[in-house]
């Protein structure tokens, strides 16, 4: 199977390595081109100019399945234009009382050309089947909710 990788790095640049005393900056290198800065969420401590963990984790999701449903919308000659989300990350406690990413929920708008429509139940049950052979959907354990709108 074939393996992804990414490089993480990062230092204590000085200080101590303490309770609350030290950065969480990091520096995520996805391949030559692509560097982000990570940090923890600002409600730990994290600059909010730099991406976090849970961030990642929506985003990666709401990649998978937009890339899901544009293969299943281009076997099915959909006329897709365009396609936006807004995924909603929700930390909280787990069914083990350990903090996590309870929820993950995904809005996304699909814009059509050709003035091209579907139905609500049939766009319903094209999201279902994104969300059931996303590759990183199927890697979570707790719920994941796509909301159509």
């Amino acid at each position: 199977m074939e393996k992804i990788s990414i490089n993480l790095k990062w230092s204590l640049d000085g200080g101590k390595l303490s309770p609350g005393k030290y950065s969480n900056k990091h520096q995520i290198k996805f391949n030559d081109e692509i560097v982000i800065n990570g940090d923890a969420a600002p409600d730990w401590n994290g600059n909010k100019q730099n991406s976090n963990p849970e961030q990642a984790l929506a985003a990666a999701l709401s990649s998978c399945h937009m890339m899901t449903f544009l293969a299943l919308a281009a076997k099915m000659n959909w006329p897709v234009s365009g396609y936006t989300d807004n995924a909603i990350a929700t930390l909280g406690k787990n069914s083990k009382g350990k903090m996590s990413v309870t929820n993950i929920e995904l809005n996304p708008k699909i814009a059509f050309s050709k003035e091209f429509s579907i139905d609500e139940n049939k766009m319903k049950e094209v999201q279902e089947r994104a969300h059931r052979y996303c590759f990183i959907a199927n890697s979570l354990s707790d719920e994941v909710k796509v909301k159509i709108n």
